[in-house]
């Protein structure tokens, strides 16, 4: 089973993603479900970083909450900026943070995050994984940047996903 489908999940939400799509039932239309729902995992098994053993699912559930209410409040912050303030105002930069966490999937959802909350942009890991490159909308303080990244994102990344 496991050689057919090396990931079942994304077997399965294929498979349902191409019924909705295409809003039918008809024997084609299943059959083309099921060979990508066999082949597009198959296909891809090389491209997806290290098995996943997530250790500690409360923090997960914790992290998650975080990163929703972070999401929303610099959504707001980057409205109210956009309408407010000048352009001149603003203080658009990189900031290059460094980095503890080496877990592929940890960095995979980390830049995730990264790139799903408004105002920042994931921009480069370096080559060694010990620097992380971000691009900032506005930025008031670096260093108070770094601390909050690492604490509400990388030391829960890193209990889940490396301890």
């Amino acid at each position: 089973m496991k050689r057919w489908l090396p990931s079942f999940p994304l077997s399965l939400a294929l498979f349902v993603v191409w019924l909705l799509l295409n809003q039918s039932f008809d024997a084609a239309t299943l059959v083309m479900a099921l060979v990508l729902a066999i082949a597009v995992p198959l296909l891809t098994q090389g491209l997806r970083p290290a098995a996943v053993r997530m250790r500690k699912p409360a923090v997960a559930l914790r992290l998650a909450a975080v990163v929703v209410y972070d999401l929303v409040r610099s959504a707001w912050s980057v409205a109210r900026l956009l309408s407010s303030r000048r352009s001149a105002a603003m203080h658009p930069c990189f900031v290059h943070m460094p980095l503890q966490m080496r877990d592929p999937n940890g960095l995979a959802v980390l830049s995730m995050i990264m790139c799903l909350t408004p105002g920042t942009a994931w921009g480069e890991l370096s080559f060694d994984r010990t620097t992380l490159l971000i691009h900032l909308f506005d930025l008031e303080d670096e260093a108070m940047f770094i601390r909050m990244v690492q604490s509400r994102y990388e030391r829960p990344l890193m209990e889940i996903f490396e301890t």
